[in-house]
């Protein structure tokens, strides 16, 4: 059982009208939305791929994606969608800081997520959660 409530009865409403109009992309993404946000990954995974079937190229649904694949484990399916969401827009730092959760926190892969993290605080001077996440790592990779 699903959540209750206003929520479930747009996730219904929406599902339904997916089911009947599957290439409308904007109520497709809405629903990948919805599931991500209930953590229904496998779901929000479909969903996520179909749109990106009829609108391709969008990088922060492919980094949806990539963390809709790491919520079920799936950590090298992951990173191909941060990348591709990174070659895709290299300014979309959401992907480098994703990837950098990936590398240090589900695959211990220090030294490349320190090369990722390097670029991302390049790009991002300032920015807070660049700095939590830079800590984070840090203390990590002192603690492994």
């Amino acid at each position: 059982p699903g959540p209750s409530g206003p929520m479930n009865a747009e996730v219904q409403q929406l599902r339904d009208y997916v089911a009947q109009n599957p290439n409308d992309a904007e109520a497709v993404l809405r629903l990948a939305n919805l599931n991500f946000d209930i953590r229904n990954w496998l779901r929000a995974q479909e969903l996520y791929s179909h749109y990106l079937k009829l609108r391709p190229g969008d990088a922060s649904v492919l980094t949806d994606l990539g963390i809709s694949y790491r919520e079920t484990q799936q950590f090298d399916t992951a990173l191909d969608h941060f990348r591709q969401a990174r070659k895709l827009a290299p300014a979309y730092w959401q992907a480098l800081y994703n990837e950098v959760v990936v590398l240090a926190f589900d695959l211990k892969r220090y030294d490349e997520a320190g090369s990722v993290l390097e670029e991302l605080q390049r790009m991002q001077p300032g920015n807070p959660e660049v700095a939590k996440l830079a800590e984070a790592v840090t203390r990590q990779r002192s603690a492994a």
